[in-house]
Formats: structure tokens, C-alpha cells, sequence
């Protein structure tokens, strides 16, 4: 006998047993209604306790529902119970569509072991079964038993299953208690068809569905974006840990310059038998460094006197093989004394630097035509014969090739290179012969985060200076030299100047005392048969230099950092 459809228990599926009837219309038994509602006792819903509702519909009953058996219900069933037990099927009306079978039940869905699945809803109160599906309609879980309305019923199949979620009230809008079934691509957030009929009109609106499909596509770019941030991250990291290193180098150097000094000073005290004080303190070290530092200072400052005194009589120069017009009347000339000289002097010599964009490399970044910046991402700058592809170098527009010119530059951070390039000198050369002062056609001072140094030719000379922000440049064509100056508070002091040594007295050829000075004997006056630029080298990731404006005040444009 069948006993589905009207007469059957929607909660049990078994036939109807002493059946209540709701004012909703639907029939339970009895028991499965007493089951469901515990807290509103045996005589029905009328206790205390929340609100009762259909487990079918989910319509709310006022709290004083008395549940009555349905006297003609129960007639009906005993009717059906009594009759032939094989009562053959009407056959469908020639123009009566046949009802499709109900599909399979679904299964409950597969937890994560360790985590507690989603009840039914459906199920007596401590024998609830696994949730097969929950329902955006009904606002309930429930199992495979009594999942079955939902695939039977035509007016249950409307309704909205999905996955079994915990809490089913965060996938409703909070202000029209729907299902958010929109994703809302203007505003980026999910709506209900409420809400987007109402205030998200004209917007870009797509189904769940599409949106996941959308976002799923585009995570690949995502995920390349995010590694290209990364290894931008990691080149950066990598920097600062080199210049860590090279801060750490360079204390070391110094504290063991300070300890050596102080290791001349107590011997020339007389305390070399005794050994050194067992207890140092900072204070006696800079004292015994200072004095140390003005005993050189006067004995320079004499041996300098000595010399002028050498340079003006005629007589000694001539015994000491010296010539007429040595380097020594030129205060410029001498690299190893820390004289000073007037700013205002140099000024008379200005020239005007301003970047020429067309060379830049596509890592350098130009503010306007005084300040460079090295970047991580490249520019796209527009193509050009001149602009260098393998170096990240510029250089200054106008060419230089008669006269003494003069320039400024501020090194605010980083590895900096400045000096001059051969104007014809081919801006597509590799990296290892490209850069300034590792070739013939260029040379340079470079700060290198550690101390000065010069380089020309491939060949570096260190130079023993501090670190000065402002390097004044001077170019003497005519001379064959460059020089290049410490600037601070109106005075300039040399840091060193390149220029061929002379020959010595019937052309016999000088001897040089290192290998950077014969490097540029023998080939340092050919880089003045070019016409020449001024040219600027950024080799950390983080160099950052400013072009002088070169007045007195000498303020940089950019602030430092």
C-alpha cells in the first residue's frame, strides 16, 4: 500500500500516526511534533519556551496552540488501511505530463576530522543526525531523512539548498533578511535581489557563481604581483644588510685606527714598560686621538711651509732637480695637505649642470633636470641612441671642452659616482666596461658608504677623507686635470686631483709612485681629446643625488633624508 504524498509523516516519512494538522495546513504526527517541541511539554505548544514553528514552512504559532488529533484524518487513513492492498495506478491523462520520480538523497557533506559537523534541525533534540544541505528559505540543516520534502514537494523545490553552513544568519542581509545571492562589483560587497534592485541599480552585478569564477582567474596576476613585491622586498632587504656590513667594517676600522693611536701616545709617554691602564674610558681615547691628530697637523703644516720655501728658491730647486713651475705653487695640486680655499673663488667658474633625460637609464627616476633617484621598477622612457642600457648612469647636458668649469653635487644616500664621460663614448657598452671610471673615456669620485675614492681606467685609488654631503667638481681643459672638492660653509678643501704627472727634466719619463698614478700618465691626457659631459654613476638601489644650485647659501632643493 502506498502510503507517501498527504499521508505521510513529513519529519518520520512513516505513514501518519494520531495526526495533528497545523494551521498551516501540513499534517505531522503527533509524537514527531511532541519529539520536535520538548520544552512545550505533553499537552502541546501551549508552555513556555520560544516560538513554535511548522517544521515544513517554518510559520511561527502563537504560544497557546493547543495541538488536537484530526478526527477525519485519522477516519481517512483507517479508510485507506482497510481497502485492497493492490490498487492498481490511474494512468496519466493522454495530455497529463507524468510527475518526475524524486532525485536521489543527498548525501551529508564530508567534515574535517577534529571538527563537529552541522546538525539537522529536523531531528529530536540530542539525536540529531549530520545536515545533508541547509536551506537559505527555510533559515534550517537538515539530514537526508528529511531533506526528502525539499525534493519531493513542488512548492519546497523553489527553495535555495547549499552546503551546510554553521550560521546560517551571516548569509542573509542583515536589513531584508534574504539570501545574498549578488556580488556587486561597483561597491564590492555580496547584496540580496532586494537590495539590488533598490540601491544598486546601474552597478555592475554578477551572480556568485561568476564572481568566484572571476576572482579564481585573476588569482594567478595576484599571486605574480605579490612575488614581484616580494623580490623587491628581498633586493631592498638584501641592501640594507650590505650596508650593515659596510657600517660594521667601518667601525671596526676605526676603533682599531683609535687603539693604535692610543697604543703611540702612552709609548711616547714613557708608560710603554708598564703596559696600558687597566681601565679605558672613551674620554682618554678621543684625547689621546686629538693629540695625536694636531702633532701630524703641525708637522704637515711645517713641511708645507718647508716646500713653499723650496718652491720660491731658485737655487735649491735647481740642486734638487726641481722644475721652475712645479705643481706646488697650484694649492689645488696637492692631494695629501687639508688646506682650504674661498668658495667665492670657484664660483667664477660656474657652469650650470642640468640632466640630460635622453640618457638616463630606465632605473633612474629625474626630478626635473637637478635630482636622481634610483628605482626598483623600471620607467618607460622613450627610445633613444644615447640613453644607457646596462648602467644606471646620466649625463649632463652641454659638452665641455675649452675653459675651467665648476659644479656642486649632494649626495643625500647611497653609492654615488661623479665625474666626466667622453661624449662620443657608446652608452650600450656592458655593465663592466660601461661604468664611470672603468674605462678611458671616464673617470670619477665615488662614495661607496665606506670612504672616497677615485677610479680611472678600471684602476681605484682610496682616498683617507670623511664623508662630505657636498663634492664640488672642477674641470680644467686646458690644464688636463679634474679636481675634486670637500665643500662646507663657504670653503672647499681638495680631496684629490687627477692630472698626468710632468716629465721629469730632458723628457725622461717620471717615476710614479703607484700603479693608479702610471695608469694615468700613460693614458689619462687622451681623455682631453674628447669633448667631454658631465656624468653621474647611482650603483645601490638606494642612491639618491641633487645637482648644486651653486649659490652661496648652497641649500639643496631636496630635503635629506
Amino acid at each position: 500500500m502506498d502510503v507517501s504524498g498527504p499521508f505521510s509523516c513529513p519529519i518520520c516519512l512513516e505513514p501518519l500516526r494520531e495526526p495533528v494538522t497545523l494551521p498551516c495546513g501540513h499534517n505531522f504526527c503527533l509524537a514527531c511534533l511532541e519529539a520536535l517541541w520538548p520544552h512545550r511539554g505533553p499537552g502541546g505548544p501551549g508552555g513556555s519556551g520560544a516560538t513554535a514553528r511548522c517544521p515544513l514552512c517554518q510559520e511561527p504559532f502563537p504560544d497557546g496552540l493547543q495541538l488536537r488529533k484530526n478526527h477525519t484524518l485519522c477516519e481517512l487513513l483507517q479508510l485507506r488501511q482497510s481497502g485492497p492492498s493492490q490498487t492498481p495506478a490511474p494512468a496519466p491523462a493522454p495530455n497529463q505530463a507524468s510527475v518526475p520520480e524524486p532525485s536521489a538523497p543527498c548525501a551529508p557533506e564530508p567534515w574535517p576530522e577534529g571538527e563537529e559537523p552541522v546538525r539537522c534541525d529536523a531531528c529530536p533534540e540530542g539525536a540529531a543526525l549530520p545536515a545533508a544541505r541547509s536551506c537559505l528559505s527555510c533559515l534550517a540543516s537538515f539530514c537526508t531523512a528529511h531533506l526528502r520534502p525539499h525534493e519531493r514537494s513542488p512548492a519546497l523545490r523553489s527553495h535555495r539548498l547549499v552546503p551546510p553552513l554553521r550560521r546560517l544568519e551571516e548569509s542573509l542581509c542583515a536589513r531584508h533578511l534574504r539570501p545574498l545571492e549578488r556580488y556587486c562589483r561597483t561597491e564590492r560587497v555580496c547584496v540580496c535581489d532586494a537590495c539590488a534592485a533598490q540601491e544598486h541599480q546601474g552597478h555592475e552585478l554578477l551572480s556568485l557563481e561568476q564572481e568566484r569564477a572571476l576572482q579564481e582567474a585573476e588569482s594567478p596576476e595576484v599571486l605574480s604581483a605579490a612575488e614581484d613585491r616580494l623580490d623587491e622586498l628581498g633586493a631592498s632587504i638584501a641592501q640594507s644588510r650590505r650596508t650593515v656590513a659596510l657600517i660594521k667594517s667601518a667601525a671596526l676600522t676605526e676603533r682599531e685606527k683609535e687603539l693604535l693611536a692610543l697604543k703611540l701616545a702612552l709609548e711616547e709617554g714613557g708608560t710603554s714598560g708598564s703596559g696600558p691602564p687597566k681601565e679605558l674610558s672613551f674620554t682618554k681615547s678621543s684625547q689621546a686621538v686629538k693629540a695625536v691628530r694636531d702633532l701630524l697637523t703641525l708637522a704637515c703644516a711645517n713641511q708645507w711651509e718647508f716646500l713653499q720655501g723650496m718652491g720660491r728658491d731658485t737655487d735649491n730647486s735647481q740642486k734638487l732637480g726641481l722644475e721652475a713651475d712645479t705643481e706646488s705653487q697650484d694649492p689645488d695640486s696637492t692631494n695629501g695637505l687639508e688646506s682650504e680655499e674661498s668658495r667665492d673663488y670657484f664660483l667664477k667658474f660656474a657652469f650650470i649642470v642640468d640632466l640630460d633625460s635622453d640618457t638616463a637609464d630606465k632605473f633612474l627616476q629625474l626630478f626635473g633636470t637637478k635630482g636622481v633617484k634610483r628605482v626598483l621598477c623600471p620607467i618607460s622612457y622613450p627610445e633613444s641612441p644615447m640613453r644607457f642600457t646596462h648602467c644606471e648612469q646620466v649625463l649632463g647636458e652641454g659638452s665641455l671642452d675649452r675653459g675651467t668649469y665648476y659644479w656642486e653635487v649632494e649626495i643625500i644616500e647611497g653609492w654615488v659616482s661623479v665625474g666626466v664621460m667622453a661624449e662620443d663614448f657608446s652608452p650600450r657598452e656592458p655593465y663592466d666596461r660601461g661604468r664611470l671610471g672603468r674605462n678611458a673615456y671616464s673617470c670619477c669620485l665615488q662614495w661607496n658608504g665606506r670612504n672616497f675614492s677615485v677610479w680611472f681606467y678600471g684602476l681605484e685609488a682610496a682616498l683617507p677623507h670623511p664623508f662630505c654631503p657636498t663634492v664640488g667638481v672642477c674641470l680644467e681643459y686646458a690644464d688636463r686635470a679634474l679636481a675634486f672638492y670637500a665643500v662646507r660653509d663657504g670653503k672647499v678643501s681638495l680631496l684629490h686631483r687627477l692630472r698626468a704627472s710632468k716629465p721629469r727634466r730632458g723628457g725622461s719619463p717620471p717615476s710614479s709612485s703607484s700603479p693608479f698614478q702610471s695608469r694615468l700618465d700613460s693614458h689619462f691626457p687622451n681623455l682631453f681629446t674628447h669633448r667631454l659631459k658631465p656624468a653621474f654613476f647611482l650603483e645601490s638601489v638606494d642612491a639618491h643625488l641633487q645637482i648644486g644650485p651653486l649659490k652661496k647659501s648652497c641649500i639643496s632643493v631636496l630635503k635629506r633624508r
